[in-house]
């Protein structure tokens, strides 16, 4: 097992005047080594290295190197260095069964709570990816397992072979142009979004672009409609922004546009092409009085495209953004679902009138995107890589859509209604009246499989319960092994508490 170098210069504390050399070097280690700043098995500079750096003669070095070795705290191992001992001599001293890393008794020192903002006592946190294996049902997830990792290898140090001054200095804030070109051009194809790469903006994800966003549209207090239920990132986001949040039904064509409970709002946040939790479309019909109504309120609307690449029935559905000829939608999108989730890359569509002051907040905050991964990116896009992958992982996913559908067709039968959704990820189970959905997600998650219930304030009242089944990270023989687990937790009826 290798040990832990210093390479780098070793720091120890000031000298007192008049203290001979030696004994100061001696306890100064030694006070390092018992209080942890050098590691159990750490190697330690060389004797010819600490004196060049204290301007001492290494003969006083050496001395107190040797006063250490004689007391047990180094070693010293011929033709390779001196090195933290693996036992200190107090360990020795410690009599059995004594707490271990127990620290003296210290006088509490009188201090005044520190007081955190009003923003900071508005943050809550949200949590990542779980490690570990994919159970069902997990929700958000990619399917991992399938992504070309070789490929973005040779990508990435292709890349890197040919990296330049430039690259590694950094670049402006709203993103590297060749991946601003490219993300454009992808989305007036494909999503029919329209832009040029000046309005495009990349961002560590849609919630970051969600956090500008409100840093330079909304004041604490302003008004955002919010659809309901939705998406709990979102409202995290916002309400750390300090923003009143309008919840707004959402029904079987998408987000109900209703001027009287929108009045006064500065935003809508939405996600037309694939509703997250519901999994619902908008209709034409009510993206044009959307936009209408935004129009005429002078309201921004914040479009979420989290997972539209994925579609498996019908015509592509083109973001609301290409509808809108007034300039009051933001398109958002990541490549967290698409690609991996710790790439930590995304992008925002900006109005013309919005990209100076969205450049300004990226530049006061992260500065920009890491560079060699948004150069990395832009090679996988317009190498063809991006595209590919796109339509193999719609395959993939759309067969373990199947999976799921069929295997929920066989064994819950008026145990769960699971819908058929035509895009995403994941999709959603209505359970009988009277079922807890929350009791549900329980005792399935006592037997291994995930569920998300949707929770009963969030639904119209005296509606079912709903549950959220993830499929895209799920394998069919574990899609299966999740349905009879879920079908013999139904069928004990887990009733609503009373």
């Amino acid at each position: 097992m290798a040990k832990a170098t210093t390479p780098f210069p070793f720091v120890l504390s000031p000298r007192s005047p008049g203290a001979p050399a030696a004994r100061w070097l001696y306890e100064t280690l030694r006070a390092a080594i018992l209080e942890g700043r050098v590691g159990l098995g750490a190697r330690l500079p060389t004797t010819r290295a600490l004196a060049h750096q204290y301007e001492l003669a290494r003969g006083t070095v050496v001395t107190a190197f040797e006063n250490l070795k004689a007391e047990g705290y180094v070693n010293a191992r011929i033709g390779s260095g001196t090195y933290v001992a693996c036992v200190l001599p107090e360990s020795l001293l410690v009599a059995p069964g004594a707490a271990k890393g127990r620290e003296p008794r210290r006088r509490a020192a009188t201090q005044v709570p520190r007081r955190l903002s009003k923003a900071a006592r508005r943050l809550r946190p949200l949590f990542g990816y779980p490690q570990g294996r994919t159970p069902a049902f997990r929700l958000g997830q990619p399917a991992l397992d399938q992504f070309p990792t070789a490929l973005w290898a040779q990508v990435a140090a292709r890349r890197l072979r040919m990296a330049s001054v430039k690259l590694l200095l950094g670049c402006e804030a709203m993103g590297y142009p060749p991946l601003r070109q490219a993300v454009s051009d992808y989305l007036v194809t494909s999503r029919g979004v329209s832009c040029s790469p000046d309005q495009v903006a990349i961002v560590s994800g849609t919630l970051e672009a969600l956090h500008l966003t409100a840093r330079m549209l909304l004041d604490p207090g302003d008004r955002v409609a919010i659809e309901r239920p939705g998406y709990n990132g979102a409202k995290a986001t916002l309400e750390a922004a300090g923003a009143t949040l309008v919840p707004v039904p959402v029904d079987d064509e998408g987000l109900v546009v209703d001027g009287r409970r929108m009045k006064s709002t500065r935003l809508v946040y939405v996600t037309p092409a694939h509703q997250f939790p519901m999994g619902v479309s908008m209709s034409v019909t009510r993206r044009l009085a959307l936009l209408d109504w935004a129009r005429a309120s002078g309201a921004t609307i914040f479009e979420d495209d989290y997972d539209s690449e994925y579609r498996y029935s019908g015509p592509p559905m083109p973001a609301l953004q290409g509808l809108d000829r007034g300039g009051r939608v933001i398109f958002s999108g990541s490549f967290s679902k698409v690609l991996f989730p710790s790439l930590r890359l995304g992008y925002v569509v900006l109005p013309p009138d919005l990209v100076n002051p969205f450049a300004a907040a990226v530049s006061v905050t992260t500065r920009h995107a890491p560079l060699l991964d948004q150069a990395v990116l832009a090679d996988f896009m317009t190498g063809g890589h991006y595209g590919r992958h796109i339509r193999r992982m719609r395959e993939i996913y759309a067969g373990r859509r199947s999976a799921l559908i069929a295997a929920a067709k066989e064994e819950l039968a008026g145990l769960l209604d699971v819908c058929t959704i035509a895009a995403g990820l994941q999709t959603i189970g209505w359970l009988p009246v009277g079922v807890d959905a929350e009791r549900v997600a329980e005792r399935a998650a006592q037997r291994g499989v995930e569920l998300k219930a949707i929770a009963p304030g969030e639904l119209q009242r005296g509606a079912p319960q709903v549950l959220q089944l993830g499929f895209a990270a799920v394998d069919p023989p574990e899609i299966r092994r999740g349905i009879r687990v879920l079908r013999e937790v139904l069928a004990s009826r887990p009733r609503e508490s009373q």
